[in-house]
């Protein structure tokens, strides 16, 4: 049964703020997934550069670490990541010269939809559109990659393969408490 909220974006967008706000609005629970503790327990720099095949094999770590959480819920919740971010930040990461085993990456995308559709009644993507601040553990500020990361996220959820509700959070509505309302209204 589908009951997951799913708030998509790259990083420093406000989605956590965003869904703990949503969940305390709602009294429903918020599950958050972190992909820097997959990281650490192979031993990996979430920013180091990996070959496609290293990071393709992380990725799958994460998915299934998250997947794990998310199943775990039982009542409605909201989430902070879904595989939509993972699809993208893997994407991400390839460049010009990047060799990619397409049929492995295929087989990743199918994996990652078929989680979504399986998990989540609804998504809401939440672009860049909040003050960036620079804080200490929080991820880079390179609003070019935070940029990239959003146009990929929006070609993610105007995917075929994607069967549940999107919604698109404007980037002109930077206070959270409307924001919780775009979300809600999802």
């Amino acid at each position: 049964m589908r009951l997951g909220t799913g708030l998509c974006g790259s990083h420093r967008t406000g989605k956590t703020t965003l869904a703990a706000d949503v969940a305390a609005t709602q009294g429903i629970s918020l599950v958050k997934t972190t992909t820097s503790e997959v990281f650490a327990a192979y031993n990996l720099d979430p920013a180091a550069k990996m070959d496609f095949r290293d990071r393709l094999w992380i990725q799958h770590k994460i998915v299934a670490a998250a997947l794990k959480v998310w199943q775990g819920e039982n009542n409605p919740f909201v989430t902070d990541r879904t595989p939509i971010d993972m699809m993208a930040y893997t994407l991400g990461d390839i460049q010009g010269n990047t060799e990619v085993d397409f049929f492995e990456l295929e087989k990743y995308l199918d994996f990652c939809f078929r989680v979504t559709n399986e998990i989540f009644n609804r998504l809401v993507v939440i672009q860049p559109a909040i003050p960036l601040v620079a804080e200490e553990g929080k991820a880079r500020l390179n609003k070019g990659y935070i940029e990239h990361l959003n146009i990929l996220i929006l070609g993610l959820c105007a995917d075929e393969r994607l069967h549940c509700p999107v919604r698109i959070i404007p980037r002109n509505i930077l206070e959270l408490a409307e924001r919780t309302r775009q979300v809600l209204r999802a």
